[in-house]
């Protein structure tokens, strides 16, 4: 077998691994991308224009104030203000995913970026940690089948918005949360982990009860961050690795 045959069936392998990791991602985000599509319609939105936003924005909190702030008749300079702060998290995502791909070609890397969501970025940094490379097929395989149900479900929102159940009574709204808290677990073994979940943590209940949802996710992003900057590595009692 030629390597060129290797290569493209290691690729293959490697996407469809993805895929597979990507399911309980698809499985948890689809009450919020139906939910979305059904709150778009009501706020004035065509079934078109939600489905483009979902493709286009590609981001679940910033997507529900968007829409919210579209139908309070904001100044658009607001929105995408408003946008851009409640979506700041993937900024520091970015930075850190960008030393796991700058093998990439740059084209790669440019669709890598538009994809990166907060599960994308857990669950290819656990994979960097665990000393493996994070391929293009691999990445892709985890993001397409999340990108393509999401737009699918806001369509299917927005559709039929008018039969989605209360998810709320239905505690669908819960699976989200707890897919989440199985990806910070998975970091538990990092050196200041408790301290930097611990504050991250207190900062964004703080911030749910004065400033609001959406905008506590990113000011417990940003409290995490920051106090793991200040405090050194060696707080923990574990060595950082290089």
């Amino acid at each position: 077998m030629s390597a060129e045959a290797i290569s493209e069936n290691r690729a293959k392998g490697d996407f469809w691994q993805g895929v597979r990791l990507s399911m309980p991602i698809v499985v948890a985000a689809a009450p919020f991308g139906l939910l979305f599509g059904a709150l778009a319609v009501d706020n004035g939105f065509s079934v078109l224009e939600a489905v483009l936003m979902s493709a286009m924005v590609y981001g679940g909190a910033s997507q529900m104030v968007g829409i919210e702030l579209f139908g309070q008749h904001v100044a658009p300079w607001l929105i995408v203000l408003s946008i851009f702060a409640v979506n700041f998290r993937h900024v520091l995502y970015s930075a850190g995913i960008g030393r796991r791909i700058a093998h990439w070609p740059l084209v790669q890397q440019a669709v890598g970026y538009f994809v990166l969501t907060d599960p994308q970025f857990a669950v290819a940094e656990r994979k960097a940690e665990a000393g493996e490379t994070v391929g293009f097929a691999w990445y892709m395989g985890l993001a397409l089948p999340v990108y393509g149900f999401w737009v699918t479900e806001s369509a299917l929102g927005a559709v039929f918005g008018k039969l989605i159940p209360d998810t709320h009574a239905l505690g669908i709204d819960f699976l989200l949360p707890i897919y989440f808290l199985g990806l910070v677990m998975s970091f538990r073994r990092r050196p200041l982990w408790l301290p930097v979940v611990v504050a991250s943590a207190a900062a964004s209940i703080l911030a749910y009860k004065t400033v609001g949802s959406p905008w506590h996710a990113s000011i417990g992003a940003v409290a995490g961050v920051l106090l793991a900057v200040i405090l050194p590595p060696h707080h923990s009692g574990v060595e950082a690795r290089p």
